[in-house]
């Protein structure tokens, strides 16, 4: 897992709502166990021309979308199958986050565990940044995990993680890495039995 404290970058707007982990990293690419190149099969249906070539008109080909670490997604992001390897796609491109009115559950879960903020906002939120995004595509956002806020020209808002993942990410640990923090208080219980 990579460690999440602060990140501001500029950001990939893509306002489809329901994206499936389907259309994020289509099945076809599923056999890997390696997130190696993973990144470039990300959205590959709706990148690709069916000869392999780049479709220009796709957001992630666009020159002013190469660095950005944000995306910005429709209402019910991740939903479908439960791969993981649709939050390898994600951060193989480069994003650290994806902001969106909600997420499919198991999708949340994978990409927090792999090191991939899904940072929830209200419908309001969300038409502001769309908003903001399409009259100044060069704008760049600010997430700042440890004091669970995102900011944005005009404005901040806060955004729910629970204590668990929050800890986790800003520590760069996993589940194991977190129980492992706590070797000496295991071992101080087991020697009093």
């Amino acid at each position: 897992m990579a460690q999440f404290t602060s990140l501001t970058s500029r950001v990939v707007a893509l306002p489809a709502n329901d994206i499936d982990t389907d259309q994020i990293i289509p099945a076809r690419f599923l056999k890997a166990t390696d997130k190696k190149g993973m990144g470039d099969n990300l959205f590959a249906d709706w990148r690709y021309q069916a000869d392999g070539s780049p479709k220009p008109e796709f957001v992630l080909n666009r020159p002013e979308s190469k660095g950005a670490q944000i995306l910005l997604a429709g209402d019910n992001f991740g939903c479908g199958s439960s791969r993981e390897h649709a939050p390898w796609a994600l951060t193989g491109f480069g994003f650290r986050a994806v902001i969106s009115t909600s997420f499919a559950d198991i999708f949340r879960n994978n990409a927090l565990k792999n090191g991939l903020l899904p940072v929830i906002v209200s419908a309001e939120t969300h038409r502001t940044l769309f908003d903001l995004i399409e009259e100044v595509p060069n704008t760049e956002l600010t997430i700042n995990l440890d004091s669970q806020m995102l900011t944005f020209p005009g404005g901040s808002v806060t955004f729910p993680i629970d204590s668990f993942n929050k800890t986790c990410l800003l520590n760069d640990v996993d589940e194991l890495g977190y129980i492992l923090g706590f070797e000496k208080e295991i071992a101080a219980f087991e020697n009093r039995n």
